[in-house]
């Protein structure tokens, strides 16, 4: 399908996004300041992932000095698609092998770690288990001993999830409740959150944890994902299929405001208040799967499509959602634009990446994380 004026006006209609696929946002818009970065040593585990592609991008575009440990190649990847990979140093090999993390972090004299990596698939984990137990077990002890040896690392962000609290009586999470993951995701995520922890307690390491809600944004091409696969449905023209009875209840997080929060951590890691921590991370406005597929639709060109509701969903969490008020109140993060927003500015995204010829209403400016949001790291 060719382009026409009204895919055109709609991408350039954007002014954080250039006009290939929306491959780069101004940094800016992530941090006011990331003179922190300039010309430090990080790895990044998960480099090819949604979260570590855009976190990989605005390391760059803050001159550090940034490592990618890539396993596969994933030519759809943000990284890929946006020839970020071609500005930082690729080390080829699997997280779980601790000659290769080992090899990375001392030949590049590493001194941040952002471990990422991980099987972030729920369907795949319920299906065929080992491989994510391998992946998010075996590759975070991996990276973090491979650290804990390491003369030159100094601060180390691990990613957990919301999904690590598992099923609780109370919600929202808060970070001193027990992590009790009961599915192979749950409990791969509960494991690792531990192990990042007890590396903390026992021998001093430098991490933090976090545990983001659901995440979303441009580049994210898991159609089986709710938001990707409602937004490519809506621009197709074709009813959004949620596979849940549509009740269950999530929080969703833009990648760029988990960007901020995971480089404003890792700024605050010298503070005896973030070292061993962990940290949920999440907007505070859950809502059920049909109410944010029935949004996605309101701000698509068709909004009078109706879902088609499988409920066929097993084995996992009926309701799951945050408080962020620790990380609000200990270094000032926030989302930067409101749900509708970043709706838009992912739809329009994934419009330019389908080359869909449709018109989508689209808010021209985001709200950026306000300056107050940096004092508390001066």
């Amino acid at each position: 399908m060719g382009r026409d004026g009204s895919l055109d006006d709609l991408v350039s209609s954007l002014a954080s996004v250039p006009p290939m696929m929306g491959e780069t946002m101004r940094t800016e818009r992530v941090l006011d300041d990331l003179t922190f970065w300039h010309e430090r040593p990080v790895l990044v585990t998960g480099c090819t992932g949604l979260l570590g592609s855009w976190l990989t991008q605005t390391l760059v575009q803050a001159s550090a000095l940034v490592v990618g440990l890539v396993r596969d190649d994933v030519p759809q990847s943000h990284l890929v698609q946006s020839g970020i990979v071609g500005q930082i140093r690729v080390v080829r090999g699997d997280v779980t092998d601790y000659a290769t993390v080992e090899r990375a972090l001392n030949e590049y004299e590493i001194e941040t770690v952002f471990h990422l990596a991980a099987q972030t698939i729920v369907g795949i984990a319920n299906r065929a288990p080992l491989s994510t137990f391998e992946s998010n077990i075996r590759g975070t002890w991996t990276t973090l001993e491979a650290a804990r040896r390491s003369p030159t690392v100094r601060r180390i962000l691990v990613a957990s999830s919301d999904k690590a609290y598992g099923t609780q009586p109370i919600l929202p999470y808060t970070e001193d409740m027990p992590l009790e993951g009961q599915h192979p995701y749950d409990v791969s995520k509960s494991a690792a959150d531990l192990i990042a922890r007890a590396y903390a307690t026992t021998y001093g390491l430098p991490v933090a944890v976090t545990r983001c809600a659901n995440l979303y944004g441009g580049g994210d091409l898991n159609w089986n994902r709710l938001i990707p696969g409602t937004m490519r449905s809506a621009l197709q023209g074709q009813p959004p299929v949620i596979r849940s009875d549509g009740s269950f209840v999530r929080d969703y997080l833009h990648v760029r405001d988990a960007v901020r929060a995971y480089i404003m951590l890792a700024e605050a890691l010298d503070r005896d208040d973030i070292r061993g921590e962990a940290f949920n991370c999440g907007t505070d406005e859950p809502m059920s799967v049909l109410e944010m597929t029935r949004l996605i639709l309101s701000i698509s060109p068709h909004p009078s499509l109706t879902p088609i509701v499988l409920d066929e969903v097993r084995n996992e969490i009926k309701e799951q959602y945050l408080s962020s008020q620790k990380i609000r109140s200990l270094i000032g993060w926030r989302p930067g634009a409101s749900r509708e927003d970043a709706l838009r500015e992912t739809m329009a995204w994934y419009a330019a990446h389908l080359d869909a010829s449709c018109p989508v209403p689209l808010a021209v400016e985001l709200p950026g994380p306000p300056p107050a949001s940096r004092e508390t790291l001066n």
